[in-house]
């Protein structure tokens, strides 16, 4: 039943009020038969972002899922089934960071599982030690676990309080045995159809976490650093070079020195070689077109590994490799064997066992003993790889590690992936170019192994061989009805947990999957691939993925690539794509630079419909600015929501039950409105909601400022002229419902909360579920006096104007009025008299409206 209008309507309330309502009466749950029933054109699926589920949700989650939504909502009330799932991404560094700083442990694979482990602050003994406690993995694990689902009922708590429309009963965990079950199976059919492999290969690796990082994990970060002009001995006595280099300590791991090939300075050297400073290795001088001959000498040192331009060059001009830092950063024992002298020998050992800082010092002080620094070290800073969540300088180290292709080494692939690129309609367009560079700058396959703990284990073993080495060829794979498996945990498919470890028997891959190998898998996760064939079927390929322009390059990258391999298909057909939140100074809002604001604290002060507002103000790919200290268009959505809720209730409080439109005022109005009708509906269709709003937000302004108030003392009758009945009345009356009915749909994607409250005054059902206005509901027939409205409201403003030109209320009466007006307005004079408490209004004919005369009522 509809519900009573208040006396008093406010926000405050709503978001509880409406989110309990909508929960217990399904409103937003997803109709499969329904959905069948319409078949995959009546069906909207959204491949929802699942946020990383450690820490804190912030503003930009806000913006980019607000967005999201409201395409969403706007989807089901033009009839669609509307398949809106949400996942949360359990697994990865993140959360490993986040339990080990909570629960103060540290993860230690060789201890036993203690089934009655208790953290030590639950123990009472927080803060009486500041090392981390070590614990097994699977100690771990569950401490993982815990506190991720902490963390997500918290961050559904906020999700729900800003409204989404989200169908709760389709949420998924990317850790859950569904998901890791999806995940396994789509490596093992990578594994399958070659397209996943393993191999020794340098690999960027985060010294702090201990783990590979992936190419699309990086950023590059502006670090202190200098240039030491080092000298290498000549191929002729007494000859030397000079080589420029910020990495004086890899010295002892340089295989090359490479220069420009038209460099005339070494055309000699090419083909010979030199030796290094303090370990005499002979090492050759090669050409190559990545030099740069105006950079430094013009002569750069190639060592295994510096950078990534190392890699390039040892990869492209067959060179040795000479490694000398573990996986902990600190140099090696075992030094290379091309080091024979025992002063070289001598040198390197000063060398073990310390940081990479640590060497560099030890390093320029042996060349400047030697001779070999030929100046003082020259500060400068310049950008290093790090590992989007790391702390330290990426190194590159030489590991054993799971590969999936991506077109880096295939053309015929990359061709396939530029190609998928086109398929998908990004919004806005532009947005594409960042996925067409990111495809065309790859310049290696998917790195998806992790040294980690918390994750979708890698579901394979290898077989050990009767000498007792294990056979990392040899890979053993379990059947996929047995999935999900933990090779850690279990043993290998024909063999007893006996024979881990042991020759003759087999050991588990004790890695895990990089955290995108699961998300970029969101849309067979969620929509129960072979699984549940036939909802795939009907969601497949969804309709829209909405995400931040920030991981292009990874979550959507990775999903077309997933879909292209397994499916040979586009994974959706829209990528909406939300620009950054920056803060008054321009500047990017990150936890790393530590200005996020947090989104809890705006929905609390200033309601859920007022923060949804500020995002649908922001167009998609473009930047918004938000100074938590002055949030004027939060303000401003507030006051639109409280505004829709007074005007709601001012318009229906009118008597009677209205009649026909007849009144040209009254017609013109509606016949605007469906303008904003036609101009809304295209701009959604578009994916451009910021539009749709300020249409509809202009149109709303005027019909509350103008409109309401020309026609209201029509509206209102005594009782014996509603008993009579009265046309004009009447017309007014139908006209302010249809119009505010039109509206609330038009506002209702974007404050829900306040429509939903307002609609509940007057219609059963929720609006959510209300069909999108249409043109042709507003009962419009020709439009005889079109403009009337227009011309009314710019009167209006004149006579207001001349009651403030003569310091008069806006409630007192004027005597009378003289305007020039084209002779349209003479269909609203009535309105305009009784508005302005008119006695006389006269009218004469003019193409431009103007006031000529206004006589003040005696006191």
């Amino acid at each position: 039943m509809a519900r009573p209008i208040p006396e008093k309507p406010q926000l405050e309330g709503l978001e509880a009020t409406w989110s309990s309502h909508w929960d217990s009466e399904g409103t937003y749950r997803f109709d499969r038969e329904q959905g069948l029933a319409k078949g995959s054109d009546g069906v909207f699926s959204v491949d929802t972002p699942p946020p990383t589920a450690s820490g804190s949700l912030h503003i930009g989650h806000v913006f980019s899922y607000t967005h999201m939504d409201l395409q969403a909502r706007y989807q089901r009330m033009r009839g669609k089934e509307i398949f809106y799932p949400m996942g949360w991404d359990d697994n990865g560094l993140p959360t490993e960071r986040r339990v080990q700083n909570y629960y103060g442990v540290r993860c230690d694979p060789a201890l036993p599982y203690d089934p009655d482990f208790t953290p030590p602050y639950e123990r009472g003994e927080a803060g009486k030690n500041t090392q981390q406690l070590p614990i097994s993995r699977r100690n771990f694990v569950e401490l993982c676990e815990t506190l991720t689902v902490e963390d997500e009922q918290q961050f559904e708590d906020l999700w729900r309080a800003l409204g989404l429309s989200v169908d709760w009963s389709l949420s998924y965990r990317t850790i859950d045995d569904h998901s890791q079950r999806t995940a396994q199976r789509a490596f093992l059919r990578n594994l399958e159809r070659g397209e996943a492999y393993q191999s020794d290969a340098p690999t960027l690796w985060d010294i702090t976490f201990r783990t590979a990082v992936a190419q699309a994990e990086l950023e590059d970060r502006e670090q202190p650093a200098a240039y030491h002009r080092v000298r290498f001995h000549g191929p002729e006595a007494g000859d030397s070079v000079t080589i420029v280099t910020t990495r004086p300590e890899l010295i002892p791991a340089c295989v090359a020195l490479v220069a420009h090939p038209d460099d005339e300075r070494y055309q000699h050297l090419f083909g010979h070689s030199v030796t290094s400073p303090l370990f005499g290795v002979s090492v050759p001088v090669k050409a190559h077109h990545l030099a740069q001959q105006d950079k430094g000498t013009g002569l750069a040192m190639v060592c295994t590994f510096g950078d990534v331009t190392d890699v390039v060059w040892w990869r492209e001009l067959d060179l040795e490799t000479r490694p000398i830092l573990g996986p902990d950063g600190r140099v090696l024992a075992d030094m290379p064997p091309v080091i024979t002298a025992e002063e070289a020998k001598a040198h390197y050992e000063q060398l073990v066992g310390k940081t990479v800082f640590s060497a560099k010092a030890q390093m320029v002080e042996m060349l400047r003993e030697s001779g070999d620094l030929l100046a003082e070290p020259e500060a400068i800073t310049h950008p290093v790889k790090f590992f989007e969540k790391g702390d330290k300088p990426l190194e590159i180290v030489t590991t054993r590690q799971w590969y999936i292709a991506n077109g880096s080494r295939d053309e015929q692939l990359k061709a396939r992936l530029i190609q998928r690129g086109k398929d998908v309609e990004f919004h806005p367009d532009f947005m594409r170019v960042r996925y067409d560079n990111w495809v065309g700058g790859l310049s290696g396959d998917w790195l998806i192994s992790r040294q980690r703990f918390f994750g979708v284990p890698i579901p394979v073993w290898y077989r050990i061989d009767t000498d007792g080495e294990v056979q990392r060829e040899e890979v053993i794979t379990p059947d996929e009805s047995s999935l999900p498996v933990d090779p850690a945990s279990m043993p290998a498919p024909g063999y007893t947990e006996d024979q881990r470890g042991k020759p003759g028997g087999f050991v588990g891959e004790a890695d895990i999957m990089d955290t995108w190998a699961t998300s970029c898998l969101t849309p067979q996760i969620a929509g129960g691939w072979e699984e549940d064939p036939e909802l795939f079927d009907l969601v497949f390929p969804y309709d829209l993925r909405s995400q931040g322009q920030d991981i292009i390059r990874t979550w959507l990258f990775s999903t077309v690539l997933r879909a292209e391999l397994e499916h040979g298909s586009i994974p959706w057909k829209h990528a909406g794509i939300s620009g950054f939140i920056v803060d008054p100074d321009r500047k990017k809002m990150s936890k790393s630079k530590g200005n996020v604001v947090t989104p809890q604290a705006m929905l609390d002060d200033h309601g859920s419909d007022a923060v949804r507002y500020w995002a649908a103000s922001s167009r998609l790919g473009t930047d918004a600015a938000f100074d938590p200290t002055n949030p004027k268009v939060i303000k401003i959505g507030r006051r639109l929501a409280i505004k829709v809720l007074n005007a709601s209730k001012f318009a229906y409080s009118f008597p009677g039950e209205g009649g026909a439109v007849t009144e040209a005022l009254d017609l013109d109005m509606l016949h605007q409105l469906g303008a904003v009708i036609e101009e809304a509906t295209t701009a959604y269709e578009q994916f451009d909601h910021a539009r749709a709003l300020e249409v509809t937000e202009t149109f709303f302004w005027s019909f509350c400022d103008d409109y309401l108030e020309l026609v209201k003392n029509r509206a209102y009758a005594d009782e014996a002229e509603a008993e009579q009945g009265n046309p004009a009345q009447q017309s007014a009356i139908s006209a302010l419902r249809i119009a505010l009915d039109a509206m609330l749909r038009l506002f209702a994607p974007v404050i829900p909360f306040a429509t939903e409250e307002v609609w509940s005054w007057q219609h059963e059902g929720s609006i959510h579920q209300a069909p999108w206005p249409s043109v042709g509901e507003l009962g419009l027939g020709d439009n005889t006096h079109p403009g009337v409205y227009s011309l009314a409201s710019e009167a209006l403003i004149v006579i207001r104007r001349a009651k403030t030109d003569r310091q008069l209320s806006q409630r007192a009466p004027l005597k009378r009025v003289a305007l020039a007006a084209p002779e349209l307005l003479s269909h609203a004079a009535s309105d305009l008299q009784a508005l302005g408490h008119i006695e006389a209004l006269e009218l004469s004919v003019a193409e431009t409206l103007a006031l000529l005369e206004c006589e003040v009522a005696e006191a």
